[in-house]
């Protein structure tokens, strides 16, 4: 395990936070699981039909121990749930509905995270991201401030940590939704220990190029201006200009980030998920992610092609974002 996973592993078991898992009866997940509550890390809930999740257990030979298990249908509090959820959802479901909507392991599992009986969600294993992501917009939102989630992923080889969002939700992101994506990635870059300098990213440097493309850019750049947030950025920047000081003092000499960027904004979900993937498989850098940043508490997506391992250390990330 990297040294990322070890410092995070050590933050979160001082917390030992409760975390949903709502596919319970998945291999993966249940050895992901195990593992964590066996280590004393987080407090796993499984979610899903109680005697399933235990007859899979037993043939795969993990040892539940103390973790929960909560089927939706048996709940002892699920009518306390489904009127919680007609609140928040302000006259788009019925009561009936609720019932019917909550019997879903996604929404149960993200409605356990809103009402405070768990600190954060993993799913996706066997779920699309829609699965995942429809339930938290719909119940937890995003932030005061934050219109759309946007996906990041940390990119870890040795000691060297980067940011690159958003690589995983919005197509075609606005000039607004980028400057959104800055301030949020630099959030997730302090949690994971990563003092944000953020470029945003163009195929142009300071007008060398014109196209609506980098103009998106230069207004999301002006857009963060106005904000005035609490750490260094800059943009429109080619890559080289934001990463390599020398190249920097050339193209964009006047730039706060002097070639000294860590968190990265890709102009669009095309460049950002082909620019993680390049970064990971030619430059060997582990890719961790994605995480769901703008939202009021931490859910995240598993890729359905997911391993134990990944389960292991997403699980790990979402208790750190609760802390």
């Amino acid at each position: 395990m990297s040294d990322l996973f070890k410092e995070l592993k050590e933050k979160v078991q001082q917390e030992n936070p409760a975390i949903v898992f709502p596919e319970g009866t998945d291999e993966r997940i249940l050895k992901a699981a195990a593992r964590l509550a066996d280590e004393n890390v987080i407090r796993p809930i499984l979610i899903g039909h109680t005697g399933e999740i235990a007859a899979k257990a037993e043939e795969l030979g993990v040892k539940l121990g103390e973790i929960q298990l909560i089927d939706p249908k048996d709940y002892s509090e699920f009518e306390s749930l489904v009127s919680s959820f007609v609140e928040r959802r302000k006259g788009k479901a019925t009561e009936e509905q609720a019932r019917q909507i909550l019997l879903d392991e996604n929404y149960f599992g993200t409605m356990l995270v809103y009402t405070g009986k768990a600190h954060g969600l993993v799913s996706g294993a066997a779920h699309s991201t829609a699965d995942t992501v429809r339930p938290a917009l719909q119940i937890i939102k995003t932030k005061e401030g934050i219109k759309k989630t946007s996906g990041a992923f940390i990119m870890v080889k040795g000691d060297e940590k980067y940011v690159f969002a958003d690589c995983a939700i919005n197509i075609a992101p606005t000039s607004e939704d980028l400057a959104e994506s800055a301030i949020v990635s630099a959030h997730t870059a302090r949690v994971f220990g990563i003092q944000p300098k953020v470029g945003l990213l163009s195929f142009s440097t300071k007008g060398s190029a014109k196209s609506p493309e980098t103009e998106k850019v230069v207004e999301a750049t002006q857009m963060l201006k106005e904000k005035n947030p609490d750490f260094p950025f800059d943009g429109e920047l080619q890559f080289d200009a934001a990463f390599v000081p020398s190249v920097a003092q050339k193209k964009a000499p006047e730039s706060a980030l002097k070639g000294e960027a860590n968190v990265f904004i890709f102009p669009g979900l095309e460049t950002g998920n082909i620019g993680y993937k390049m970064v990971q498989r030619l430059g060997g850098y582990e890719a961790i992610g994605p995480i769901l940043q703008g939202l009021n508490m931490p859910v995240n997506d598993l890729s359905r092609g997911c391993n134990e391992e990944d389960v292991y250390k997403l699980a790990l990330i979402t208790a750190m974002q609760a802390l």
